[in-house]
Protein backbone atom coordinates (compact mmCIF):
# COMPACT_ATOMS: atom_id res chain seq x y z
CA UNK A 1 0.00 0.00 0.00
CA UNK A 2 1.37 3.89 -0.80
CA UNK A 3 2.08 6.09 2.06
CA UNK A 4 -1.01 8.35 0.04
CA UNK A 5 -3.17 5.17 0.19
CA UNK A 6 -2.66 4.40 3.79
CA UNK A 7 -3.17 8.06 4.67
CA UNK A 8 -6.23 8.57 2.67
CA UNK A 9 -7.64 4.87 4.18
CA UNK A 10 -6.16 6.07 8.03
CA UNK A 11 -8.19 9.53 7.62
CA UNK A 12 -11.83 8.11 6.42
CA UNK A 13 -11.14 5.63 9.61
CA UNK A 14 -10.61 8.20 12.01
CA UNK A 15 -13.42 10.71 10.24
CA UNK A 16 -15.97 7.57 10.66
CA UNK A 17 -16.12 7.86 14.13
CA UNK A 18 -17.91 10.45 14.04
CA UNK A 19 -20.28 10.66 11.51
CA UNK A 20 -23.57 10.65 12.75
CA UNK A 21 -26.03 8.14 10.21
CA UNK A 22 -28.69 11.00 9.62
CA UNK A 23 -27.06 13.84 7.85
CA UNK A 24 -24.10 14.24 5.00
CA UNK A 25 -24.25 13.48 1.47
CA UNK A 26 -25.69 10.14 0.30
CA UNK A 27 -25.58 8.23 -2.79
CA UNK A 28 -29.07 7.46 -4.39
CA UNK A 29 -27.88 4.15 -5.13
CA UNK A 30 -27.36 3.38 -1.78
CA UNK A 31 -30.20 4.81 -0.08
CA UNK A 32 -32.00 1.60 0.20
CA UNK A 33 -29.21 -0.44 1.96
CA UNK A 34 -27.43 2.81 3.58
CA UNK A 35 -30.35 5.17 4.78
CA UNK A 36 -33.69 4.16 4.34
CA UNK A 37 -34.69 2.51 7.07
CA UNK A 38 -33.35 5.37 9.11
CA UNK A 39 -35.68 7.91 6.99
CA UNK A 40 -38.49 5.35 7.47
CA UNK A 41 -38.20 5.75 11.32
CA UNK A 42 -37.93 9.86 10.96
CA UNK A 43 -41.28 9.46 9.25
CA UNK A 44 -40.47 8.89 5.35
CA UNK A 45 -43.17 7.14 3.62
CA UNK A 46 -41.66 6.38 0.23
CA UNK A 47 -40.33 3.58 -0.80
CA UNK A 48 -36.41 3.43 -1.74
CA UNK A 49 -37.64 2.22 -5.32
CA UNK A 50 -39.54 5.53 -5.33
CA UNK A 51 -36.46 8.18 -4.84
CA UNK A 52 -34.14 5.76 -7.31
CA UNK A 53 -35.29 3.35 -9.50
CA UNK A 54 -33.65 2.56 -12.88
CA UNK A 55 -36.65 0.79 -14.26
CA UNK A 56 -39.18 2.91 -13.35
CA UNK A 57 -40.32 6.51 -12.79
CA UNK A 58 -38.71 7.97 -9.37
CA UNK A 59 -37.80 11.37 -7.55
CA UNK A 60 -34.13 11.14 -9.60
CA UNK A 61 -36.62 11.67 -12.61
CA UNK A 62 -38.08 15.08 -11.53
CA UNK A 63 -34.95 16.39 -9.89
CA UNK A 64 -32.67 17.68 -12.46
CA UNK A 65 -29.48 19.61 -12.80
CA UNK A 66 -29.85 23.24 -14.49
CA UNK A 67 -27.20 24.43 -16.35
CA UNK A 68 -24.40 22.64 -15.18
CA UNK A 69 -24.79 23.78 -11.71
CA UNK A 70 -27.86 24.23 -9.66
CA UNK A 71 -30.39 22.04 -8.71
CA UNK A 72 -34.59 22.40 -10.02
CA UNK A 73 -37.59 20.21 -10.14
CA UNK A 74 -40.01 19.32 -12.57
CA UNK A 75 -43.80 20.38 -11.52
CA UNK A 76 -45.89 19.44 -14.04
CA UNK A 77 -46.58 16.37 -16.66
CA UNK A 78 -45.80 19.50 -19.45
CA UNK A 79 -42.14 20.39 -18.40
CA UNK A 80 -42.41 22.84 -16.19
CA UNK A 81 -39.73 23.55 -14.16
CA UNK A 82 -38.63 25.40 -10.84
CA UNK A 83 -35.25 26.50 -9.69
CA UNK A 84 -33.92 29.41 -7.60
CA UNK A 85 -34.25 33.18 -9.38
CA UNK A 86 -29.79 33.17 -8.34
CA UNK A 87 -30.14 29.81 -10.63
CA UNK A 88 -31.79 31.58 -13.69
CA UNK A 89 -29.97 34.46 -13.24
CA UNK A 90 -27.71 34.12 -16.34
CA UNK A 91 -30.41 33.54 -18.78
CA UNK A 92 -32.52 36.00 -17.07
CA UNK A 93 -30.15 38.57 -17.91
CA UNK A 94 -29.12 37.25 -21.15
CA UNK A 95 -32.50 37.75 -22.32
CA UNK A 96 -33.03 41.45 -21.09
CA UNK A 97 -31.87 44.87 -22.94
CA UNK A 98 -32.09 47.98 -21.01
CA UNK A 99 -35.84 48.26 -22.71
CA UNK A 100 -36.72 45.30 -21.96
CA UNK A 101 -35.07 44.55 -18.66
CA UNK A 102 -36.98 41.00 -17.12
CA UNK A 103 -33.83 41.14 -14.86
CA UNK A 104 -35.40 44.31 -13.16
CA UNK A 105 -38.74 44.28 -13.52
CA UNK A 106 -40.05 40.42 -13.64
CA UNK A 107 -41.50 38.43 -16.91
CA UNK A 108 -44.35 36.34 -16.90
CA UNK A 109 -44.94 34.44 -20.77
CA UNK A 110 -48.70 35.04 -21.33
CA UNK A 111 -48.63 31.79 -22.86
CA UNK A 112 -46.71 29.21 -24.02
CA UNK A 113 -45.88 31.01 -27.67
CA UNK A 114 -44.37 33.91 -24.96
CA UNK A 115 -41.71 32.01 -23.57
CA UNK A 116 -37.99 32.77 -24.21
CA UNK A 117 -35.03 30.56 -25.38
CA UNK A 118 -31.50 31.73 -23.80
CA UNK A 119 -28.70 30.91 -26.56
CA UNK A 120 -27.50 28.33 -24.01
CA UNK A 121 -29.33 26.67 -21.21
CA UNK A 122 -29.62 23.10 -21.11
CA UNK A 123 -30.84 20.50 -17.50
CA UNK A 124 -28.83 17.34 -16.89
CA UNK A 125 -31.34 14.48 -16.13
CA UNK A 126 -29.52 11.85 -13.66
CA UNK A 127 -30.43 8.16 -15.73
CA UNK A 128 -28.62 6.31 -13.33
CA UNK A 129 -24.89 5.28 -12.11
CA UNK A 130 -22.98 2.46 -10.77
CA UNK A 131 -19.21 1.95 -8.95
CA UNK A 132 -16.44 0.82 -11.25
CA UNK A 133 -14.40 0.91 -8.36
CA UNK A 134 -12.59 -2.71 -8.74
CA UNK A 135 -12.68 -2.21 -12.54
CA UNK A 136 -10.30 1.36 -12.53
CA UNK A 137 -8.21 -0.18 -9.23
CA UNK A 138 -7.91 -3.65 -11.43
CA UNK A 139 -5.30 -1.12 -13.36
CA UNK A 140 -3.03 0.02 -10.67
CA UNK A 141 -0.57 -1.29 -8.46
CA UNK A 142 1.45 -0.11 -5.61
CA UNK A 143 4.73 -0.41 -7.86
CA UNK A 144 3.58 2.17 -10.17
CA UNK A 145 4.54 5.94 -9.68
CA UNK A 146 1.65 8.25 -9.12
CA UNK A 147 2.31 9.44 -12.99
CA UNK A 148 1.61 6.10 -14.42
CA UNK A 149 -1.19 5.42 -11.59
CA UNK A 150 -2.92 8.57 -13.25
CA UNK A 151 -2.43 7.94 -16.76
CA UNK A 152 -3.68 4.26 -16.67
CA UNK A 153 -6.77 5.37 -14.60
CA UNK A 154 -7.28 8.39 -17.00
CA UNK A 155 -7.47 5.89 -20.61
CA UNK A 156 -10.06 3.44 -17.97
CA UNK A 157 -11.70 6.23 -17.27
CA UNK A 158 -12.21 7.16 -21.10
CA UNK A 159 -13.10 3.57 -21.78
CA UNK A 160 -16.07 3.66 -19.44
CA UNK A 161 -17.48 6.84 -20.67
CA UNK A 162 -17.67 5.66 -24.00
CA UNK A 163 -18.71 2.06 -23.54
CA UNK A 164 -22.01 3.67 -21.20
CA UNK A 165 -22.89 6.88 -23.79
CA UNK A 166 -24.86 4.55 -26.07
CA UNK A 167 -23.26 6.15 -29.04
CA UNK A 168 -23.76 9.39 -27.94
CA UNK A 169 -26.93 9.28 -26.04
CA UNK A 170 -25.67 9.99 -23.09
CA UNK A 171 -23.42 11.66 -21.06
CA UNK A 172 -21.39 9.93 -18.92
CA UNK A 173 -18.92 11.20 -16.02
CA UNK A 174 -16.83 9.10 -14.14
CA UNK A 175 -15.59 10.30 -10.61
CA UNK A 176 -13.30 9.67 -8.10
CA UNK A 177 -14.30 9.99 -4.49
CA UNK A 178 -12.72 9.52 -0.81
CA UNK A 179 -9.51 11.06 -2.30
CA UNK A 180 -9.18 8.56 -5.21
CA UNK A 181 -10.15 5.19 -3.20
CA UNK A 182 -13.48 4.85 -5.07
CA UNK A 183 -14.73 5.23 -8.21
CA UNK A 184 -18.18 5.81 -9.59
CA UNK A 185 -19.72 6.61 -13.13
CA UNK A 186 -22.80 8.95 -13.74
CA UNK A 187 -25.16 8.28 -16.79
CA UNK A 188 -26.94 11.68 -17.74
CA UNK A 189 -29.14 13.20 -20.85
CA UNK A 190 -28.89 16.42 -21.79
CA UNK A 191 -32.17 18.67 -22.79
CA UNK A 192 -30.83 21.84 -24.64
CA UNK A 193 -34.31 23.42 -25.51
CA UNK A 194 -35.02 25.17 -22.23
CA UNK A 195 -36.92 28.44 -22.12
CA UNK A 196 -38.05 31.14 -19.99
CA UNK A 197 -41.36 30.70 -18.36
CA UNK A 198 -41.46 33.71 -15.67
CA UNK A 199 -39.34 35.48 -13.01
CA UNK A 200 -40.35 37.86 -10.71
CA UNK A 201 -39.00 41.02 -10.32
CA UNK A 202 -35.46 42.04 -8.85
CA UNK A 203 -36.51 42.96 -5.75
CA UNK A 204 -38.32 40.27 -5.32
CA UNK A 205 -36.21 37.63 -6.60
CA UNK A 206 -32.86 39.23 -4.87
CA UNK A 207 -34.27 41.08 -1.95
CA UNK A 208 -31.56 41.69 0.44
CA UNK A 209 -28.88 41.97 -2.56
CA UNK A 210 -26.05 39.71 -3.57
CA UNK A 211 -25.07 37.70 -0.82
CA UNK A 212 -28.28 37.02 0.56
CA UNK A 213 -27.89 33.20 -0.49
CA UNK A 214 -25.83 32.48 2.75
CA UNK A 215 -28.44 33.75 5.41
CA UNK A 216 -31.22 32.05 6.87
CA UNK A 217 -34.12 32.45 7.57
CA UNK A 218 -34.34 34.55 4.64
CA UNK A 219 -37.37 36.39 2.99
CA UNK A 220 -36.48 35.85 -0.54
CA UNK A 221 -38.54 34.96 -3.21
CA UNK A 222 -35.66 33.46 -4.72
CA UNK A 223 -37.53 31.03 -7.72
CA UNK A 224 -38.20 31.51 -11.61
CA UNK A 225 -39.53 29.31 -13.64
CA UNK A 226 -38.66 27.74 -16.89
CA UNK A 227 -40.45 24.56 -19.63
CA UNK A 228 -38.46 21.94 -21.16
CA UNK A 229 -38.67 21.13 -24.38
CA UNK A 230 -38.28 17.86 -26.96
CA UNK A 231 -38.75 16.78 -30.47
CA UNK A 232 -41.92 15.07 -30.81
CA UNK A 233 -40.77 11.95 -29.88
CA UNK A 234 -39.81 13.21 -26.03
CA UNK A 235 -36.05 13.18 -27.33
CA UNK A 236 -33.45 15.95 -26.67
CA UNK A 237 -33.29 18.11 -29.55
CA UNK A 238 -31.52 21.86 -30.59
CA UNK A 239 -33.96 24.52 -30.58
CA UNK A 240 -37.06 24.41 -32.84
CA UNK A 241 -40.48 26.14 -33.14
CA UNK A 242 -41.47 22.91 -34.20
CA UNK A 243 -40.21 21.18 -30.70
CA UNK A 244 -42.70 20.25 -27.63
CA UNK A 245 -43.14 20.34 -24.30
CA UNK A 246 -41.51 17.11 -22.47
CA UNK A 247 -43.48 15.13 -20.83
CA UNK A 248 -40.88 13.89 -17.83
CA UNK A 249 -41.13 10.23 -16.24
CA UNK A 250 -42.08 12.05 -13.24
CA UNK A 251 -42.98 15.27 -12.14
CA UNK A 252 -43.14 16.55 -8.14
CA UNK A 253 -46.64 17.43 -6.99
CA UNK A 254 -47.97 20.27 -5.62
CA UNK A 255 -49.08 20.35 -1.82
CA UNK A 256 -51.85 23.28 -1.57
CA UNK A 257 -52.12 22.67 2.01
CA UNK A 258 -48.44 23.29 2.93
CA UNK A 259 -46.49 21.40 5.40
CA UNK A 260 -46.79 20.96 9.24
CA UNK A 261 -45.07 20.68 12.86
CA UNK A 262 -43.04 17.37 12.91
CA UNK A 263 -43.72 16.55 8.57
CA UNK A 264 -40.21 14.39 7.16
CA UNK A 265 -38.10 16.95 5.27
CA UNK A 266 -34.87 16.01 3.24
CA UNK A 267 -32.90 17.71 0.42
CA UNK A 268 -32.31 15.49 -2.94
CA UNK A 269 -30.24 17.38 -5.95
CA UNK A 270 -27.29 18.42 -7.10
CA UNK A 271 -24.74 19.87 -4.04
CA UNK A 272 -21.66 20.99 -4.85
CA UNK A 273 -18.78 19.19 -2.52
CA UNK A 274 -17.79 18.81 1.07
CA UNK A 275 -14.71 19.77 2.76
CA UNK A 276 -15.54 17.84 6.17
CA UNK A 277 -12.75 15.80 6.10
CA UNK A 278 -10.12 18.58 5.97
CA UNK A 279 -7.68 18.27 8.93
CA UNK A 280 -7.08 20.50 11.23
CA UNK A 281 -4.27 22.24 9.79
CA UNK A 282 -6.66 22.50 6.67
CA UNK A 283 -9.09 24.20 7.91
CA UNK A 284 -6.41 26.85 9.68
CA UNK A 285 -4.70 27.31 6.12
CA UNK A 286 -8.28 28.28 4.87
CA UNK A 287 -9.39 30.42 7.61
CA UNK A 288 -5.88 32.42 7.94
CA UNK A 289 -4.33 32.79 4.37
CA UNK A 290 -6.66 30.77 1.88
CA UNK A 291 -10.32 32.49 2.16
CA UNK A 292 -9.08 36.25 3.00
CA UNK A 293 -7.21 36.75 0.16
CA UNK A 294 -10.17 34.68 -1.50
CA UNK A 295 -12.39 37.53 -0.34
CA UNK A 296 -10.12 40.37 -0.57
CA UNK A 297 -8.92 39.43 -4.62
CA UNK A 298 -13.05 39.04 -4.92
CA UNK A 299 -14.51 42.54 -3.38
CA UNK A 300 -11.45 44.25 -5.50
CA UNK A 301 -13.00 43.14 -8.74
CA UNK A 302 -16.37 43.71 -7.85
CA UNK A 303 -15.90 47.02 -7.01
CA UNK A 304 -14.29 47.63 -10.32
CA UNK A 305 -17.50 45.86 -11.74
CA UNK A 306 -19.71 47.83 -9.55
CA UNK A 307 -18.20 51.21 -11.05
CA UNK A 308 -19.47 50.66 -14.46
CA UNK A 309 -22.44 48.83 -14.05
CA UNK A 310 -23.83 51.90 -11.81
CA UNK A 311 -23.12 54.02 -15.06
CA UNK A 312 -24.84 52.13 -17.41
CA UNK A 313 -27.35 49.70 -17.66
CA UNK A 314 -26.00 47.25 -20.98
CA UNK A 315 -23.22 46.83 -18.98
CA UNK A 316 -25.04 46.44 -15.38
CA UNK A 317 -27.03 43.39 -17.13
CA UNK A 318 -24.09 41.93 -19.47
CA UNK A 319 -21.94 41.52 -15.82
CA UNK A 320 -25.06 41.49 -13.60
CA UNK A 321 -24.24 37.38 -12.94
CA UNK A 322 -21.18 37.30 -13.29
CA UNK A 323 -20.89 39.92 -9.82
CA UNK A 324 -23.91 37.77 -8.63
CA UNK A 325 -22.00 35.30 -8.69
CA UNK A 326 -18.61 36.93 -7.87
CA UNK A 327 -20.25 38.04 -4.73
CA UNK A 328 -21.88 35.05 -3.92
CA UNK A 329 -18.91 33.12 -3.17
CA UNK A 330 -17.29 36.22 -1.60
CA UNK A 331 -19.65 36.10 1.07
CA UNK A 332 -19.58 32.25 1.83
CA UNK A 333 -16.11 32.47 2.07
CA UNK A 334 -16.03 35.43 4.28
CA UNK A 335 -19.25 33.38 6.86
CA UNK A 336 -17.04 30.42 6.60
CA UNK A 337 -14.06 32.46 8.30
CA UNK A 338 -16.45 33.72 10.64
CA UNK A 339 -17.83 30.55 11.21
CA UNK A 340 -14.89 28.29 11.47
CA UNK A 341 -13.34 30.79 13.76
CA UNK A 342 -16.51 31.80 16.11
CA UNK A 343 -16.64 27.80 16.39
CA UNK A 344 -12.90 26.64 16.76
CA UNK A 345 -13.77 24.09 14.32
CA UNK A 346 -9.82 23.70 14.07
CA UNK A 347 -9.10 23.29 17.79
CA UNK A 348 -12.27 20.45 18.01
CA UNK A 349 -10.59 18.90 14.53
CA UNK A 350 -6.86 18.81 16.05
CA UNK A 351 -8.91 16.84 19.49
CA UNK A 352 -10.19 14.40 17.22
CA UNK A 353 -6.82 14.10 15.42
CA UNK A 354 -5.29 13.43 18.80
CA UNK A 355 -7.56 10.52 19.97
CA UNK A 356 -6.66 8.83 16.53
CA UNK A 357 -3.13 9.03 16.82
CA UNK A 358 -2.82 7.81 20.32
CA UNK A 359 -4.43 4.86 18.49
CA UNK A 360 -2.00 5.06 14.96
CA UNK A 361 0.77 5.28 17.54
CA UNK A 362 0.39 1.32 19.41
CA UNK A 363 2.50 -0.43 18.38
CA UNK A 364 0.11 -2.69 15.86
CA UNK A 365 -0.80 0.72 14.16
CA UNK A 366 2.12 2.68 14.17
CA UNK A 367 3.94 1.14 10.68
CA UNK A 368 1.12 1.83 8.79
CA UNK A 369 -0.05 4.81 10.51
CA UNK A 370 1.46 6.49 12.89
CA UNK A 371 2.56 9.49 10.85
CA UNK A 372 -0.74 10.06 9.27
CA UNK A 373 -1.54 13.24 10.93
CA UNK A 374 1.58 14.81 11.48
CA UNK A 375 2.41 14.02 7.54
CA UNK A 376 -1.17 15.49 6.75
CA UNK A 377 -0.56 19.00 8.81
CA UNK A 378 2.82 19.27 7.95
CA UNK A 379 1.77 19.68 4.29
CA UNK A 380 -0.83 22.53 5.20
CA UNK A 381 2.10 24.18 6.81
CA UNK A 382 4.25 23.85 4.42
CA UNK A 383 1.79 25.13 1.66
CA UNK A 384 0.39 27.83 3.69
CA UNK A 385 1.73 30.65 2.35
CA UNK A 386 1.36 29.06 -1.81
CA UNK A 387 -2.24 29.06 -0.52
CA UNK A 388 -2.63 32.51 -0.20
CA UNK A 389 -0.98 33.21 -3.36
CA UNK A 390 -2.75 30.80 -5.00
CA UNK A 391 -5.93 32.35 -4.53
CA UNK A 392 -5.12 35.53 -5.20
CA UNK A 393 -4.10 34.49 -8.59
CA UNK A 394 -6.68 32.09 -9.51
CA UNK A 395 -9.39 34.54 -8.41
CA UNK A 396 -7.06 37.71 -11.09
CA UNK A 397 -8.51 34.94 -13.56
CA UNK A 398 -11.88 34.10 -12.40
CA UNK A 399 -12.95 37.46 -12.36
CA UNK A 400 -10.51 38.96 -15.60
CA UNK A 401 -11.96 38.05 -18.62
CA UNK A 402 -8.31 39.54 -20.17
CA UNK A 403 -6.45 37.33 -17.88
CA UNK A 404 -8.58 34.26 -18.50
CA UNK A 405 -8.53 35.07 -22.40
CA UNK A 406 -6.08 32.31 -23.37
CA UNK A 407 -7.91 29.25 -22.10
CA UNK A 408 -10.81 30.10 -24.48
CA UNK A 409 -10.86 32.94 -27.02
CA UNK A 410 -7.05 33.00 -27.20
CA UNK A 411 -6.58 29.02 -27.46
CA UNK A 412 -9.15 29.16 -30.52
CA UNK A 413 -7.15 31.85 -32.17
CA UNK A 414 -4.01 29.97 -31.74
CA UNK A 415 -5.45 26.51 -33.07
CA UNK A 416 -6.84 28.47 -36.06
CA UNK A 417 -3.09 30.55 -36.72
CA UNK A 418 -1.21 27.05 -36.90
CA UNK A 419 -4.53 25.38 -39.36
CA UNK A 420 -3.96 25.79 -42.94
CA UNK A 421 -6.06 27.06 -45.36
CA UNK A 422 -9.05 24.43 -45.46
CA UNK A 423 -9.21 23.78 -41.79
CA UNK A 424 -8.99 27.70 -41.20
CA UNK A 425 -11.72 28.05 -43.89
CA UNK A 426 -13.89 25.52 -41.86
CA UNK A 427 -13.34 27.00 -38.16
CA UNK A 428 -13.95 30.67 -39.41
CA UNK A 429 -17.46 30.88 -38.87
CA UNK A 430 -17.05 29.35 -35.46
CA UNK A 431 -14.30 31.87 -34.57
CA UNK A 432 -15.82 34.76 -35.70
CA UNK A 433 -18.91 33.94 -33.39
CA UNK A 434 -16.75 33.56 -30.13
CA UNK A 435 -15.04 36.44 -31.15
CA UNK A 436 -18.39 38.44 -31.36
CA UNK A 437 -19.54 37.12 -28.56
CA UNK A 438 -16.84 37.61 -26.35
CA UNK A 439 -16.66 41.63 -27.63
CA UNK A 440 -20.66 41.50 -26.84
CA UNK A 441 -20.57 40.54 -23.31
CA UNK A 442 -17.14 42.71 -21.95
CA UNK A 443 -16.64 46.27 -21.50
CA UNK A 444 -13.04 47.28 -21.94
CA UNK A 445 -13.10 49.70 -19.74
CA UNK A 446 -13.63 48.27 -16.64
CA UNK A 447 -12.33 44.52 -17.59
CA UNK A 448 -9.00 47.34 -18.04
CA UNK A 449 -9.79 48.60 -14.11
CA UNK A 450 -10.64 44.96 -13.02
CA UNK A 451 -7.15 43.40 -14.59
CA UNK A 452 -4.81 46.33 -13.15
CA UNK A 453 -6.56 46.46 -9.68
CA UNK A 454 -6.48 42.95 -9.73
CA UNK A 455 -2.71 42.48 -10.57
CA UNK A 456 -2.06 45.53 -8.12
CA UNK A 457 -3.63 43.67 -5.10
CA UNK A 458 -1.62 40.28 -6.56
CA UNK A 459 1.83 42.50 -6.04
CA UNK A 460 1.09 44.30 -3.01
CA UNK A 461 -0.20 40.98 -0.93
CA UNK A 462 0.98 37.72 -3.05
CA UNK A 463 4.56 38.08 -1.85
CA UNK A 464 4.95 38.47 -5.69
CA UNK A 465 7.01 40.61 -7.15
CA UNK A 466 5.73 41.87 -10.80
CA UNK A 467 8.48 42.34 -13.03
CA UNK A 468 9.13 46.02 -13.23
CA UNK A 469 6.90 47.79 -15.78
CA UNK A 470 4.63 44.81 -16.36
CA UNK A 471 1.47 47.17 -15.34
CA UNK A 472 2.14 49.72 -17.33
CA UNK A 473 2.16 47.16 -20.50
CA UNK A 474 -0.55 45.66 -19.64
CA UNK A 475 -2.63 48.52 -19.02
CA UNK A 476 -1.20 49.85 -22.38
CA UNK A 477 -2.24 46.45 -23.93
CA UNK A 478 -5.61 46.37 -22.55
CA UNK A 479 -5.89 50.08 -24.24
CA UNK A 480 -5.16 48.71 -27.63
CA UNK A 481 -7.17 45.67 -27.08
CA UNK A 482 -10.47 47.85 -26.02
CA UNK A 483 -9.84 49.90 -29.00
CA UNK A 484 -10.48 47.25 -31.08
CA UNK A 485 -14.09 47.56 -29.84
Amino acid sequence: MTQFKRITLALFLFVGLFVRADEGMWFLMFIDRLNHRDMQKMGLQLTAEEIYSINNSSLKDAVVQFNGGCTAELISKDGLLLTNHHCGYDAIAELSTPEHDYLTNGYWAADRSQELKPKSLYVRFFVRMDDCTKRIMSKVSDSMSEAEREKIIREEIALIEKENSEGGKYVVSVRSFFQGNEFYFFVYQDFKDVRLVGTPPNSIGKFGGDTDNWEWPRHTGDFSMFRVYADANGNPADYSTSNVPLHPKHHLPINLNGVKEGDFAMIMGYPGRTNRWLPAGGIDQNVKYAYPAWVEASKTAMDAMKTYMDKDASVRLNYASKYARTANYWKNRQGMIDALTKFQTAAAKAKNEAKFDAWANKPENKAKYGSVVSTLNNFYSATNDKSRHDNYLSILVRNSEYAGISRGLGAQLMAYAKADAAKRSAMKADLTAAINEFFETTYGTAEMDVLINGLDLYAAKANYELANGVAAKVNSAMIHFSNCQ
